[in-house]
């Protein structure tokens, strides 16, 4: 009798436990892991096509290429409103709250990939990943506080009302990240190291490649800290020889799986035609003869208008009637997240600026725009070597024009910051011609960017520095951000 009664007790002991297992398991969606389940390095595709798509490459520069004027706003719509420089347009928190939410969201995934190649990590010990994941968050973090100051960091992804940091502070650490980011992809390359491959749909998991973008990115965050610290020169020349040396070719997505993905850029003007040719710019370029006007100004429609005076208001009314740059039709138009072109004109600003020879890297950065241009648009152009002659002394002027020229391209955000470092230190070399930049007396070009809506009505730290009532937004007009001479 006692054994029977021990023998019904484990039996009964053995059908709790498996009942138990199958109740900790039945609901689990194993087509749908939790995210802490799921190897890193398929976190980063997603994180770079982002990086792309709804940070550099997205509505953030649709709406700074009209007040850099590198492109037309049009379409009575917002793009309208933006080069009309209609403040409630202009100065509102919804303006870019799919862009804060998006770029914020996009770093909550780098912020994971990071936590998993942490000691005890589901990818611990791999240098590579790591690196890639700190470039990544550089880059996104230096975009939002480029755009607007002060912004949610050192709290932004561990709580629901993080604290506003100081733009000051926010670079000292992106820079010491990329020089985090530098030492791990040097560890990584020396060791052969490649364990993202194809997730990588950047550079296929090369850890090479991704440490020239590391110093490319190192060399413009310390040109946009020149403003502040003059020696900073110095420090972008050498980290952007290093990202030559490494053999960096330029960061931009073209091919996605083996399929032509729409380029960001093509696909807005599909679908909305919201995008024209900045008279602003297509002057630059007929002053100079420059073969690319043809590309950049293009009478699509055959409306006449291959380019739009900036601020034209009967114009930015009207939909498929300014012309537009040919690469806004190609769809498979390679989208920048930094561009060879970029880098060269980088060095050749800093070393003009510290009494060095910027002619090699003028030369290149011009060559480098033209491929850019004629591979964008799928036509031809002549070999750049002629026009650079004509163009004579390679000042300080003349070197910031051919940036300006080439990052009507793809790249306005960093020309926004050019425009507002280059006015911070004195010197503008870029006449801004739209009438509406002053009006009734008062600036209307914003020296920032307003916050995103979803903090501005959740996080009181950011709702007091957007401000209430009346002047909700206004700071915008008033306030540079400290990097370009600002308190904030």
């Amino acid at each position: 009798m006692l054994k029977k009664l021990i023998y019904m007790a484990v039996i009964g002991l053995a059908a709790t436990a498996c009942t138990e297992d199958v109740m900790d398991n039945i609901n689990k969606d194993e087509a749908n892991p939790p995210a802490s389940a799921v190897n890193a390095k398929f976190q980063v595709t997603d994180a770079i096509v982002a990086t792309a798509y709804s940070g550099w490459g997205g509505a953030y520069a649709w709406y700074v290429s009209s007040y850099t004027e590198q492109t037309f706003g049009t379409g009575n719509n917002q793009a309208m409103k933006a080069e009309l420089r209609m403040a409630g347009e202009t100065a509102a928190s919804s303006t870019f709250d799919n862009e804060w939410n998006g770029v914020y969201g996009n770093l909550n995934n780098i912020y994971q990939i990071i936590g998993k190649c942490a000691d005890g990590g589901l990818n611990a010990g791999e240098p590579d990943l790591l690196g890639i994941a700190q470039t990544l968050w550089v880059l996104n973090f230096e975009l939002l506080t480029d755009l607007h100051g002060d912004i949610p960091y050192s709290e932004a992804l561990v709580t629901d009302q993080p604290k506003l940091d100081a733009q000051q502070d926010i670079y000292a650490d992106l820079i010491a990240r990329i020089g985090t980011a530098i030492s791990l992809l040097q560890q990584a390359q020396a060791e052969g190291i490649n364990n993202t491959g194809a997730q990588d749909v950047l550079y296929g998991g090369d850890p090479g490649s991704w440490l020239g973008l590391a110093y490319a990115v190192k060399a413009r965050l310390m040109l946009n800290m020149s403003v502040r610290d003059s020696g900073a020169l110095a420090e972008a020349i050498t980290a952007g020889e290093a990202a030559l040396a490494a053999g960096f070719n330029g960061a931009q997505l073209s091919i996605f799986n083996g399929v032509d993905c729409d380029n960001s850029w093509a696909a807005y003007n599909w679908s909305r035609y919201y995008i024209g040719a900045n008279g602003t710019t297509a002057d630059l370029m007929a002053e100079r003869d420059d073969p690319r006007l043809d590309i950049y100004a293009w009478d699509a429609f055959g409306s006449g208008y291959a380019s739009a005076p900036a601020g034209d208001a009967v114009l930015a009314k009207s939909t498929e009637t300014v012309g537009l740059p040919m690469w806004l039709e190609n769809g498979a138009a390679q989208l920048h997240i930094f561009s060879l072109s970029e880098l060269h004109f980088i060095l050749a600003e800093a070393k003009a600026r510290t009494s060095g020879d910027p002619t090699a890297n003028f030369e290149a950065g011009i060559a480098a725009s033209f491929a850019d241009y004629a591979d964008a648009a799928l036509e031809t152009l002549p070999d750049p070597a002629d026009y650079i002659a004509a163009l004579g002394e390679h000042t300080l002027g003349e070197i910031l024009t051919q940036k300006f020229i080439a990052q009507a391209r793809d790249e306005q955000v960093q020309t926004y910051n050019d425009l507002r470092r280059c006015k911070a230190l004195g010197h503008e070399y870029i006449t801004l011609l739209n009438p509406c930049n002053i009006q009734a007396g008062q600036n209307q070009w914003p020296l920032r960017l307003p916050y995103g809506n979803s903090d501005v009505v959740s996080n009181p730290s950011v709702a007091e520095a957007f401000g209430s009532g009346n002047s909700a937004g206004t700071y915008i007009f008033t306030e540079n951000v400290w990097l370009f001479g600002g308190s904030r």
